[in-house]
């Protein structure tokens, strides 16, 4: 007997070390207790403390022996029970508040830098921008080798726009499709008492035409890297078209910058030389003057620039490496007005205005290669165009980067709506809340980029 009991000590002493370690007997709701009924017959009854007392479940596990030869739950001392997440905090914070010093020097001193940068180059651009105001290194990241790198292994975020409103022909304002929000970036370098004009884009960096001065720059809107370019040996005018491309994956192997004018007239700069070059002159297949469609931003598909033009109606390209100009007549779909190229996986797209009777609408088209016609892929949802109905619409189209934002305006109507080619989505734009607090959304021109915070110019 003396045995018997001696066995259900030590059980019961197992029993209860479990309790206290784990706060709860295993495999038994949290709303349940051990009690000890003293009586001839030991038993342990689980409680529902939901129940009444007469409702508990009792199970006999000896048939003899007495209660005072069992230690058990002493009366004064509650049931063991779990403790909550504030005690069980409470109580870690109390035990590492004195090694807090030791652990960050142990751990955060020793932490490995490129681990900080590789964290830091995947983060949002604009928690970026928090980032920065931590410390003099991180603030100084833009410029690091290593953090290049890093910026180069991830994949590029959602095309931005940097527009000019009408209202401040001089000041910029940044759109965030991922955010749906704007930005206005103060870039103090460029000139203030002449119209300066984004044109074209590359890496990050935006290409400026001062239209006062016939002057180009290039700069980044995210970290105002700025640079004014040399001064050209042809004369350049305000009607010339834009275009630029990488000379490899990012802007540390240099840029170069094409304008093309309606006479033939062109120059090629090259960041590397910084220099303007003169290559040659047009072939004669190509018909001059070109009227080309200067509301059509250029596109860039594997290092060749592709202009809109009209009389005749088609695309006029230059090859950045080979130095070669093609023109292809492509007639333009029937009923249309403004319209713009675009580029979408390696493919040459069309928008524009589709205006028959007083009813329009815009449309997407794909160039198909083996024809070089112009397909109908998309048009705008006819709800979104009931409120153009029987008005006259202008539109500009301000990206071309697989991301189009549209400005579509007319005496009673302004809108801006983006457009993603890639899921056929049509979503308007909110307001541009200008600095001075006056909310308007009639954008005067801009350009598509993909923010870049290593891009130097």
């Amino acid at each position: 007997m003396m045995e018997g009991v001696s066995i259900l000590r030590q059980f019961i002493g197992q029993l209860q070390g479990l309790l206290e370690l784990y706060g709860s007997p295993p495999s038994v709701p949290s709303n349940y207790f051990l009690q000890f009924q003293p009586q001839h017959n030991l038993r342990w009854c689980f409680l529902d403390l939901g129940n009444s007392p007469g409702e508990g479940s009792c199970y006999n596990l000896m048939t003899a022996g007495k209660s005072e030869n069992l230690k058990m739950l002493e009366p004064s001392k509650p049931p063991p029970r779990k403790k909550a997440r504030k005690e069980r905090n409470q109580g870690t914070a109390t035990a590492t508040t004195s090694s807090t010093e030791s652990m960050e020097q142990h751990i955060w001193k020793e932490f490995p830098e490129d681990l900080f940068e590789a964290v830091i180059a995947r983060v949002p651009i604009t928690t970026f921008f928090r980032f920065r105001s931590v410390c003099r290194k991180w603030n100084s990241l833009p410029t690091s080798q290593s953090f290049s790198q890093q910026c180069a292994q991830v994949n590029q975020t959602q095309t931005w726009f940097y527009t000019i409103t009408h209202e401040l022909i001089n000041s910029g304002a940044m759109y965030d499709p991922s955010l749906k929000k704007w930005h206005h970036p103060p870039i103090p370098a460029l000139p203030t008492k002449s119209i300066v004009l984004p044109v074209a884009s590359a890496g990050g960096l935006v290409c400026f035409l001062d239209i006062g001065h016939r002057s180009f720059y290039v700069c980044n809107p995210l970290t105002r890297s700025f640079k004014e370019l040399p001064a050209r040996s042809v004369k350049v005018w305000f009607r010339v078209a834009v275009g630029m491309t990488l000379n490899g994956k990012s802007t540390n192997e240099g840029y170069k910058i094409l304008w093309v004018g309606c006479d033939g007239e062109y120059e090629v700069y090259d960041s590397t030389k910084n220099a303007w070059t003169h290559p040659g002159n047009m072939p004669s297949n190509i018909k001059l003057p070109m009227a080309l469609n200067f509301r059509s931003q250029a596109v860039c598909i594997n290092k060749t620039l592709y202009f809109s033009r009209s009389l005749p109606d088609g695309i006029v390209s230059y090859n950045m490496v080979t130095g070669v100009w093609k023109q292809f007549i492509i007639p333009s779909p029937p009923h249309l007005s403004d319209h713009a190229l675009a580029e979408y996986g390696g493919k040459i797209m069309l928008v524009g205005l589709l205006t028959k009777n007083v009813a329009t609408c815009v449309c997407i088209w794909e160039l198909q290669k083996m024809t070089l016609l112009w397909k109908e892929v998309d048009r705008m949802p006819n709800v979104c165009c009931l409120e153009f109905y029987g008005k006259q619409v202008r539109m500009t189209c301000l990206g071309n980067k697989g991301l189009l934002m549209l400005s579509l305006r007319s005496r009673q109507v302004n809108r801006l709506v983006t457009y993603d080619l890639s899921s056929r989505e049509w979503l308007k734009v909110p307001g541009c809340v200008l600095p001075r607090g006056i909310k308007r959304q009639w954008i005067a021109c801009g350009t598509a980029f993909h923010p870049c915070l290593t891009a130097i110019a």
